[in-house]
């Protein structure tokens, strides 16, 4: 039986393609920020390792890029209160999209004007906690959504800070699931409808609401400016009609959804400064055609900054070889899987690995796969590994570090990982392990 009938995708090596910029090979054996990875192992995997100098630098780069405006961290991609902390001190604002994800950056000590809350399902509870902590801005979804927000400012004797998400007919990006600026979905109002001009003139009408400005998001895992570039000639455009009926447009906020390389097939995503060159340049391009000025802009990447920083440790367990159509496929087994990282089995994601250490054995087509019971559970569908994988290797997977815990499960009643952050300075948990008690503490007693 020969492997070379299957198709195989080759593990780039450390400091290229989707890797942190503090991974390395030491003496054949992974080390992130100078820490061999069998020793961070210890603590139990999985686990999800951040490279806490490489998202520094990320979140660090965009605010160099934007100069004059705001970028507003996604919390969704991955949030916890420490993390919360570090963007801050870089510069960066937190985007919220719950009641959970704005409380954990409150408990970051993040300032209530440096936060930003989505969200196209709001509770008055919600609504009511941002307002008490004088949330910077709150990006108004829907019409029902203005006399909520209003009822609840009245009392409270606020005047709430609104964005209106509008829905520009522009998308772009990767799965049509996470493409969301097409007419038929939940998400904002419609230009061409009028519903996006009705909700800001009822917002800049009411005393106890503010227009702060416009808000577009066309989708996900883009990798040039040229879907921002169109949105934000749309957004513009409406930004224009606005104006010439007596409502300023002081900003304009362009979203999230920048591109990360998977796997060392992907292409690479332009640089942040490339990236905001061409945003800023079709921006000044429409307001010139409007005859506006130009306002300020804020972008809200979450992804480019979380995701090429995390990586998770597994530990190999079962090993085989399987026959196919095609030629005979080794499955790799490790002991996590869809709980920490569904994105493979949403959204066919690709990944790709490397093995902690050096072997002279051949790469072979290899799947590597979770410990669940769902024959969908697929961690890397294609990866070339060395044919002598074998039960106790330690086995790295790139750029997690966005969803893989934020979106995280207890499926077959498994413990969630821990997030441990690692730089030369030593090693710090973002998120500790879940431990057995966590998990059954939730049952009532018997």
């Amino acid at each position: 039986m020969s492997f070379a009938s299957l198709a195989s995708i080759p593990a780039p090596e450390p400091g290229t393609g989707p890797w942190p910029a503090n991974l390395a090979r030491t003496e054949g054996k992974l080390t992130l920020a100078g820490h061999a990875l069998s020793d961070l192992a210890v603590r139990g995997t999985p686990v999800y390792l951040v490279d806490e100098n490489d998202m520094t630098s990320r979140a660090r780069a965009w605010v160099d890029a934007i100069g004059d405006g705001d970028v507003y961290y996604a919390g969704k991609s991955f949030l916890s209160p420490l993390l919360a902390r570090w963007m801050v001190e870089e510069g960066l604002c937190i985007d919220t999209a719950s009641e959970g994800e704005l409380r954990t950056a409150l408990a970051g000590g993040v300032p209530g004007e440096k936060i930003g809350l989505h969200g196209n399902s709001k509770s008055d509870a919600l609504l009511e906690l941002a307002l008490e902590n004088n949330v910077g801005r709150i990006v108004v979804d829907s019409p029902g959504e203005v006399e909520q927000l209003a009822d609840i400012a009245s009392r409270l004797g606020r005047v709430a800070p609104c964005f209106v998400r509008v829905t520009t007919g522009v998308h772009a990006g990767g799965h049509e699931f996470i493409a969301t600026a097409h007419e038929d979905q939940k998400f904002g109002l419609s230009l061409a409808t009028g519903a996006a001009r009705d909700v800001v003139t009822a917002i800049a009408n009411h005393p106890n609401l503010s227009f702060l400005g416009l808000h577009s998001h066309i989708g996900s895992q883009i990798l040039d400016p040229e879907g921002f570039a169109a949105a934000a000639s749309a957004v513009i455009a409406f930004a224009g009609e606005l104006t010439r009926n007596g409502i300023a447009v002081p900003e304009v906020d362009l979203g999230g959804g920048y591109g990360i390389q998977y796997t060392g097939e992907d292409p690479q995503p332009v640089s942040e400064k490339q990236m905001l060159a061409g945003i800023r340049s079709a921006l000044e391009a429409a307001c010139a055609a409007e005859g506006i000025d130009v306002p300020r802009l804020s972008i809200e990447p979450g992804r480019s900054i979380s995701g090429p920083s995390g990586m998770t440790l597994y530990t190999v367990g079962a090993t085989k070889d399987v026959m196919t159509d095609d030629g005979v496929r080794r499955y790799v087994s490790v002991d996590g899987g869809m709980s920490d990282n569904i994105r493979p089995a949403l959204y066919g994601a690709d990944y790709t690995a490397l093995v902690d250490r050096v072997t002279d054995a051949e790469g072979v087509p290899t799947r590597v796969v979770g410990m669940h019971c769902e024959s969908g559970d697929i961690v890397i569908k294609d990866v070339s590994l060395p044919g002598d994988v074998s039960r106790g290797d330690l086995l790295l997977v790139a750029a997690t570090g966005a969803y893989g815990r934020s979106m995280a499960s207890n499926y077959n009643m498994i413990k969630r990982p821990g997030v441990l952050a690692v730089s030369d300075r030593g090693t710090t948990w973002l998120v500790r392990p879940e431990t057995w008690e966590d998990v059954l503490g939730l049952f009532p007693e018997l």
